[in-house]
Parts: structure tokens; C-alpha cells; sequence
């Protein structure tokens, strides 16, 4: 005591210092935006609010790039450079690693008991929540309060945002995979969705058709729900509309995810004249924008048929013979015919944009089998292939010259000679 002399005074100063210390431990929390799933948006760590929300995580001088989403457990995980936690998830600093560490937030630990721990292959996974269980907890909040009467617009737009990110596939440890998208539906959350198609605000238009995208895409079961629940007429009412352009871009989203690779929604949508108000949009569309998103959808409908007829369809099983069957049921050229769609494809060779030059030219090419009569009568078409010979021509000389090896122009080039030579 003599060699070091401990007053009370330095004794207080000391604890206060401790308790600084273990305060700076306490969990942070941090709200995942969905741009975490983009390379250059980066986690930000924000303090705890009273009612455990957090701040904005996108950094834009955080250039950390996010390869990984983490599924947390109850037990605290070390985060590594790159990787990105769900939305609600506590993150802290352990200051004695240096690392950033990662547990369930209180929104999801409220919902976690011992019986939802996963169970695969007849034994307890440990230190794994199960990511069902948690998914459909949260989607289920999230819906109550999209629903709830007293939510303000603001709120709802939030919550679509919150779906938008939940409603992609998402593989869990040990090979759980959980569909987020179909648990949408199973939760009633489809209608709800739906319904903001309808609202007067245009802002939950346009999350309404993104989260209705998201879900669709690559989800057969989802595509089946929505085209039963209406989806499709709700859609083609939307484009038919008086909407604002990104509205538009949104819900042409929508209906490509609905009707790809499911030739019972193409049928509904001919039957119900989407050909009809796709040429009345492309028509009205002087930007360009709409019209490569269109064109590109016709040059899917006709591949995906051109495919499940040749038995080059990439989904081979025995429903393959039902399937080209019910290809057969949509007749997509006579449509492509009778809208006038032979002509009105070609004007988006004259866009500026490469990118929207090329999905041209090959839905020009897919659609040549019916429309080569039309194309060689086409003065126009026929110089604009010329101009753009000699344009791609020239630049793919001016690339060689430099010393390029492959050429986004010269394939570019190529389909322009490969309609040149269809419709001789």
C-alpha cells in the first residue's frame, strides 16, 4: 500500500474510466439498407435510438465492399471486411480484438426460443437460428404494419423497402434454403402488395411493383398466386394508366418477371390484349427507355417458345412435354403480326444507345421467321442496318488498331450482318 498509494479519489476516477470503457462494448445496432447488396455501399455502425431503430448504413466514403450477408445467431460472430448483417442485427466493437462483432438484434430475439433452433438431417444445428422462423416473424410485423390503418405513407414506403430486400432467396447454412417470396404469399402479403398498385401515391406505386417484381422473379409458385390473385389485369391497368416514368419502368418490371418462363401467364396476357397496350406505350415512349424494356420482353416470350420447341428448353423434366404444349396455346407471332409489331420494333435501332441497338437487333432476329416479308419491304430498316454496318464497321477497325482483342462491337456487328443476311 506504501509502493502504491490508492486514494478514493483516484479510485473513482478510475471506475468511471472502466465504465466508459464497457460502455463503448454495449451492442450497437444497424439498419441494413438494401443497397448493402451492392458492391460499393459499405456497413456503418450507428449508436442504439430509444426505440432500438438505426441510422442510415450507406457510406459513400466507405469504399469496403460487401461479398457476404451473415446470418446472426443468438451467440455473438466476428464480422470480416466485406461482410453485411441483416436489417435489426446488434453489431459491436470488442475492443480487446479490434474486431466488429455480430448477434440477433432484440426485434429478432424476441421471437427466438429453443424449440425454432434448426434442425437438419435429425439433429440440432447449434448456434443457428433458423432463418424461416425469424423471416416470416419479421415479414409478418412488416405486414401488420403495412395494413395497419393508422401507418402513415412514409411508414408503408419503408416497410416496402424492408420486403423488397426480404422477398429474395435466401440459402442458409447447412443447405436451409428459405423462400422469403413464397412466405409472402403464405402470410397474406400478396393482396396487400397488390393493393398498393392502387394507391394514389405514386411512390407506393412504384415500391408496390418493385416488391412484386422481386418476389415473381424465378418463382414459379409466386407466379401462380399472383396471376390467380389478378396481378396480371392490376399490372396491364397500371401501364394503361396516365403513370409517371419510373412508375412505368417499375411495373414493366413486374410483368416480365411474371410472364417469364410461364407460358399460362403469356396466354392471359395476350387473351387480355397486352399486346395492345405494350404498342400503345412504345409508342408514346420518345425516350427510348420503355421501349428496350419492351422489346426486350417480346424477344423472351419468342426465344423461350423458339427453345421449348427446338428441346432446347432449359428446364428439362417430365413436365417438358406439358410445357410445350402449352407454348404452343400462345400465339405470339400472330400477335407480333396484327399489332404491327414488325414495324415497330426496328425504330429502336435508332436510339443512340448501344445497349438498346443490341436488344433490338436480336429481337429483330428472333422475330424474322414471321416478320422477314415485312423487314424486306422496310426501306428504313434496310438503310438503318446499312448506317449501322458501316458505324459498328469502323469501330471495330479502330479497336483493332489499338490493339483490342474482343470487341463489344464487333458482336454488335455480327447481328447486324445476321439480319442482313435473314432477309435476303
Amino acid at each position: 500500500l506504501l509502493s502504491f498509494p490508492v486514494t478514493m479519489e483516484r479510485l473513482s476516477s478510475f471506475s468511471l474510466l472502466l465504465v466508459g470503457l464497457l460502455l463503448l462494448c454495449v451492442s450497437l445496432t444497424v439498419s441494413l439498407s438494401p443497397c448493402l447488396r451492392q458492391s460499393d455501399c459499405a456497413l456503418t455502425v450507428v449508436e442504439n435510438s430509444e426505440e432500438g431503430e438505426g441510422g442510415a448504413v450507406g457510406s459513400e466514403e466507405s469504399q469496403e465492399e460487401v461479398t457476404e450477408v451473415v446470418q446472426p445467431s443468438e451467440q455473438w460472430k466476428t464480422l470480416s471486411p466485406g461482410q453485411a448483417v441483416p436489417a435489426g442485427s446488434h453489431v459491436r466493437l470488442n475492443l480487446q480484438t479490434g474486431q466488429r462483432e455480430v448477434r440477433l438484434g432484440e426485434e429478432q430475439l424476441k421471437y427466438w426460443t429453443e424449440e425454432h433452433r434448426c434442425v437438419g438431417r435429425g439433429h440440432l444445428i447449434h448456434d443457428v437460428v433458423c432463418p424461416l422462423f425469424i423471416s416470416s416473424s419479421i415479414m409478418r410485423r412488416l405486414l401488420e404494419q403495412f395494413n395497419n390503418s393508422s401507418s402513415t405513407t412514409e411508414q408503408r414506403l419503408k416497410v416496402l423497402l424492408e420486403l423488397e430486400y426480404l422477398v429474395h432467396q435466401v440459402t442458409a447454412p447447412h443447405t436451409l434454403t428459405v423462400d422469403n417470396a413464397q412466405s409472402l404469399c403464405s402470410l397474406g402479403g400478396l393482396p396487400l402488395v397488390l393493393q398498393g398498385l392502387n394507391s394514389s401515391d405514386v411512390r407506393l406505386q412504384e415500391n408496390s411493383a418493385f416488391v412484386l417484381g422481386s418476389a415473381l422473379s424465378s418463382n414459379p409458385a409466386v407466379q401462380v398466386q399472383a396471376v390467380e390473385g389478378g396481378a396480371l389485369q392490376m399490372l396491364l391497368t397500371a401501364l394503361a394508366t396516365a403513370q409517371p416514368l419510373r412508375v412505368k419502368k417499375k411495373v414493366l418490371f413486374a410483368v416480365a418477371a411474371l410472364l417469364r418462363h410461364f407460358p399460362h401467364a403469356q396466354l392471359h396476357f395476350l387473351s387480355k390484349g397486352g399486346f395492345q397496350v405494350l404498342t400503345e406505350l412504345f409508342r408514346a415512349d420518345a425516350g427510348g427507355v420503355l421501349r428496350a424494356r419492351i422489346v426486350t420482353m417480346l424477344y423472351d416470350m419468342i426465344s423461350e417458345k423458339l427453345m421449348s420447341q427446338s428441346g432446347l428448353d432449359l428446364v428439362s423434366d417430365e413436365s417438358h412435354q406439358e410445357r410445350v404444349r402449352q407454348y404452343h396455346q400462345v400465339p405470339v407471332e400472330a400477335e407480333l403480326l396484327e399489332k404491327g409489331w414488325c414495324g415497330l420494333a426496328p425504330q429502336l435501332l435508332q436510339s443512340t444507345e448501344h445497349d438498346h441497338r443490341e436488344k433490338a437487333l436480336r429481337a429483330l432476329l428472333a422475330m424474322a421467321p414471321t416478320c422477314w416479308h415485312v423487314y424486306r419491304s422496310d426501306t428504313s430498316l434496310l438503310g438503318s442496318l446499312r448506317s449501322l454496318q458501316e458505324q459498328y464497321h469502323d469501330m471495330v477497325q479502330s479497336e483493332m488498331i489499338i490493339g483490342e482483342e474482343s470487341s463489344y462491337y464487333a458482336d454488335i456487328l455480327e447481328l447486324v450482318q445476321a439480319l442482313q443476311v435473314r432477309m435476303k
